[in-house]
């Protein structure tokens, strides 16, 4: 039995909290229940709220940066978790993900060089690239009975053709769930090195991969792969930190780094959010049993809306994740436009999604749901979307 109670249901109204209040300034009514931004509706583990608190009891919040120790809990993580033998001068910490994918766009490539990604995907790749004024490549993932797949030949071709600098991996896959497998990686990989194109690969959704899935740090499968990524990762996703802003990038090549570390130096960033680095160097200190825990409700969350889509709502098809806490709703059977699933979902349902047109006309049809809440929360979701596309019937 589970010593944590991830059924609680825990208001987080007038918290200031993006997913739950900020329905009308985002043009949602006022009522609906959230499952769209991907933070969790879960307490973080209990010995990274003690660490806070010590820190909130000292009061004082000076400039601050991180010991050995924070560096040790980090090697230990990603060492047991995944058998990656971090060094200490490749990391670099900086407040998210997002900011590293930008940091590494003007760092590495030019304005007008060419950077590829695969829609549909995490929505910030698209913008990063876009308004940082370089050319947007997309070599879409091939959705084909029920799953992804990605198209090699595509991948490459696109590379070639427009002389692509950059790829952006998101590895697990956010929003479609794919847990890449060592051939898929290594292929990508290869392309990449034999084309020159550097790979910057978002690993924040690492933690987050269900039964019979093992996930493979990118840089860890060739020493030339090392050499040629940047690897970002985040306590962010995995203890539900993200609004206390620190990720840690690992970054082996010292020209990389160097170049990386030059571009973070012009925006005039330095150091890191005092009780960021806190809660994350805890959370990796502590926070495995509970992780450990997390991820059994988390796969009855999964089983829920599995068994939930097949039997009570047979019109959307559940594509099957292999990791991330998200799931990825095929709208297509019901034949409706962008704008009447919309009008269903968040009219009729009362539930905020995200539509699947966000991560690239790729996801079309399709909404991204965030499964990381209590049970109860999940059951009346569902309930209430299945009442929504009764009525369509009626």
């Amino acid at each position: 039995m589970s010593t944590f109670n991830f059924d609680e249901i825990i208001d987080r109204t007038n918290t200031n909290s993006l997913k739950y209040d900020f329905a009308a300034e985002r043009g949602k009514p006022a009522d609906v229940l959230p499952l769209w931004v991907a933070d969790m509706d879960l307490k973080a583990p209990a010995k990274v709220l003690e660490a806070l608190e010590k820190a909130v009891q000292h009061g004082i919040f000076g400039y601050s940066d991180t010991k050995q120790s924070y560096f040790d809990a980090l090697q230990n993580w990603f060492a047991s978790r995944f058998d990656w033998n971090i060094q200490p001068d490749w990391l670099v910490k900086t407040p998210g993900v997002v900011y590293a994918i930008a940091m590494a766009i003007r760092s590495l490539t030019n304005e007008g060089d060419s950077v590829i990604i695969q829609q549909p995907v995490y929505y910030p790749f698209h913008q990063m690239v876009v308004k940082n004024n370089r050319k947007l490549i997309n070599s879409p993932l091939v959705y084909k009975g029920g799953s992804y797949q990605i198209d090699f030949h595509d991948f490459e071709t696109k590379i070639v053709e427009n002389n692509v600098k950059m790829f952006i991996l998101c590895s697990p896959h956010n929003p479609v769930g794919r847990v890449w497998t060592k051939d898929e990686l290594i292929t990508l990989g290869d392309i990449c090195l034999k084309h020159n194109v550097v790979v910057v690969s978002d690993e924040i959704h690492a933690d987050f991969v269900y039964e019979g899935n093992r996930h493979l740090i990118f840089a860890s499968l060739k020493p030339e792969y090392l050499q040629n990524t940047i690897t970002c990762t985040a306590p962010s996703k995995t203890f539900n930190l993200a609004g206390l802003q620190v990720s840690n990038i690992f970054i082996a090549n010292p020209d990389i780094r160097k170049k990386f570390q030059a571009e973070m130096n012009k925006s005039g960033y330095s150091e890191l959010n005092t009780l960021g680095l806190i809660a994350c160097q805890a959370a990796y200190e502590h926070g495995a049993e509970w992780l450990d825990e997390l991820k059994k409700y988390l796969a009855g969350n999964l089983a829920f809306v599995r068994d939930f889509v097949k039997q009570r709502l047979p019109q959307i098809r559940l594509v099957e994740p292999q990791g991330t806490y998200l799931v990825w709703l095929d709208f297509t059977q019901l034949g409706l436009t962008e704008e009447q699933r919309e009008h269903l979902i968040v009219t009729k349902a009362k539930l905020w999604l995200d539509s699947g047109v966000m991560f690239g006309k790729d996801g079309e049809g399709f909404e991204r749901v965030n499964i990381a809440c209590p049970r109860a929360t999940l059951q009346k979701a569902f309930e209430q979307l299945e009442r929504a596309v009764k009525d369509l019937k009626d």
